[in-house]
This record gives C-alpha cells, structure tokens and sequence, in this order.
C-alpha cells in the first residue's frame, strides 16, 4: 500500500515503534563515534560520516520523494556537490530565470574552468531540449525562483539525451506536488531552508537520487564528506519537525496566493501576474500534469 505524502511526512523518520521509544528522534551532539573491530559494523566513525539525526530526516525526505536523501549544510552546499559532478570543462543548461545563488556558482565555475553554460527558458520545451543536446548537465527549476516558470518534466525525460545528467531542483513545490524522479530526474535538489523547514531558523541542503542507482548517491555522498558540508544536527532537527507540517503549511500558502494572484489581476495599478494557478497563466497547464493538483 501506498501512503498518502501527507501521512508520509507525519510518519516516516521516526524510531522504530517499541516499548518507552521516543516518539521523535533525538538530537544526537557527536564529532566522534566509537569504532567497532568488525569492519562491517560501525559506519560512521567520524562526524562528516554521518549522524543518526541526520539519518531521520533524510529517511523521511528520501520516502516522500520516492529515492535517498543526503543532507546538506545549506541548499548551496548540495548545489556545488552536482555541480563537482561535471567535468570541468563541460557543458550545463541552466535556467535563464532560477535561484541566484545557483546562477552565480555556474557563472564562477564558468569564468575558472571554462565550461560552457547554455541559459532557457525552463517553460520553453524546445529550447531547452536543444541546449541538451551534447550537455554534461541539464539543471531545471521548476517552478522556478522568482518568476514561478514551469517545466514539462515528463517530456524532457522522454526527450532528453541518456548521458546528460538530469538535476531538478523542486525546493517551490517539494514533494507534496511534484516528484521529480519520477519525471526522470537523476537528482532532485531542494533548499530545505524554504519550505521543507518552514520557519526562517536554519539552513539546509538536501539532494536526492533514485534508490535504484547507487552512482550518483555514492558520489554525492563523497563530496559531503570530502568538503566538509555537513549539517548541524540541531538544524537538522528542527528541519525534520517542520517537515510534520509541511503538507498543511503548504496548503495555506497555496490558498493565501491564490487569493493575492486574483486580486493583484484586477488592480489597475499591477501590470502582470504570474501565477500557475491562474487560469492565463503560461505555466497553468502545464503545471497540472507532473504536479499533483498544483493549485499555486
């Protein structure tokens, strides 16, 4: 059987039902850990390894988006980890309209080592599947940061070439409305900072690959630990209890725009408005189809 993602992420990283268990898990504080003389016991060692806290959230994030999660000190942490993926002097399609942040990484990395960058427009199916064409990586925010552009995520798996890398990044949807790897996503990118967390109080990464292909999770997983970009477990914490309401959380803010969007449409004073859920909205129709009832 399978949950509802609003029982999911009440329900998933918890510890396992038994006699006086907790019902949360608990912050573990620990940079190291007690090694074990059986080699194929004690996985973690050292606190860049991993942490049981950070195992709760990335449990609970990895079954709402249907792969494995890995945690990151901040969404740009997980960001410059795909991007430690592409050779140096390969070719990236990047969104002309996505998370600064992200814009201005692809731009440094461009300017040291010469890779190529091709900017479209995500809602643009077309375009971007000409970009793709010999790309080493095909970044796509959908909806995107600021502008709420969306991408037809089942066509560009359909279209898209085998041996690009295939990142989504779904930190304005999360999980709720949309699953990327289901799309054909190899990694699905969120800044858990935004609405997985929900309360302004930490930042933090998250990157999630298909639990059916070891490769991306493993070297992923290699440049957290090698760079460092591990997350306190208190953030990790606190992200993990904001994730228990992301789904009626994430319900209001849908509600509260909707209302906002129709009626800035009818203030002489607003110009434009783009929203999904407006009905001339670009991306209304699209949005439809790989998010789940994305009413924005």
């Amino acid at each position: 059987m399978r949950w509802r993602p609003e029982t999911v992420a009440v329900t998933a990283g918890r510890p396992e039902r038994v006699v006086d268990a907790p019902l949360n898990p608990p912050v573990v504080f620990a940079s190291t850990y007690i090694g074990a003389h059986d080699t194929d016991a004690g996985k973690i060692g050292y606190g860049r390894d991993g942490n049981p806290t950070w195992q709760a959230l990335e449990q609970a994030i990895g079954a709402l988006e249907g792969g494995r999660a890995l945690i990151f000190a901040s969404g740009m942490a997980a960001a410059h980890a795909v991007l430690d993926l592409m050779p140096p002097d390969g070719v990236i399609v990047l969104p002309r309209n996505c998370y600064l942040g992200v814009a201005h990484a692809v731009d440094r990395r461009a300017a040291r080592y010469g890779c190529q960058v091709r900017r479209v427009d995500v809602a643009d199916t077309t375009e971007v599947l000409a970009a793709a064409d010999g790309a080493d990586l095909v970044w796509i925010e959908s909806p995107t940061n600021p502008t709420i552009e969306v991408a037809d995520l089942p066509t560009l798996d359909r279209k898209l070439p085998d041996d690009a890398l295939f990142v989504v990044d779904n930190t304005f949807a999360t999980p709720m409305l949309q699953r990327p790897l289901e799309s054909g996503a190899d990694i699905v990118l969120h800044s858990a900072t935004k609405l997985i967390s929900g309360h302004s109080d930490v930042l933090l990464g998250v990157l999630v690959t298909k639990a059916d292909d070891p490769r991306p999770f493993e070297a992923l997983d290699a440049v957290r630990r090698s760079f460092g970009a591990s997350p306190g477990p208190m953030e990790v914490y606190l992200a993990l209890r904001g994730l228990r309401t992301l789904p009626l959380r994430l319900a209001q803010a849908q509600a509260n725009a909707q209302t906002l969007a129709e009626r800035l449409v009818t203030n002489p004073h607003v110009a434009r408005v783009r929203y999904p859920g407006l009905a001339a909205d670009p991306g209304h129709g699209v949005a439809g189809a790989p998010c789940r009832a994305l009413a924005l």
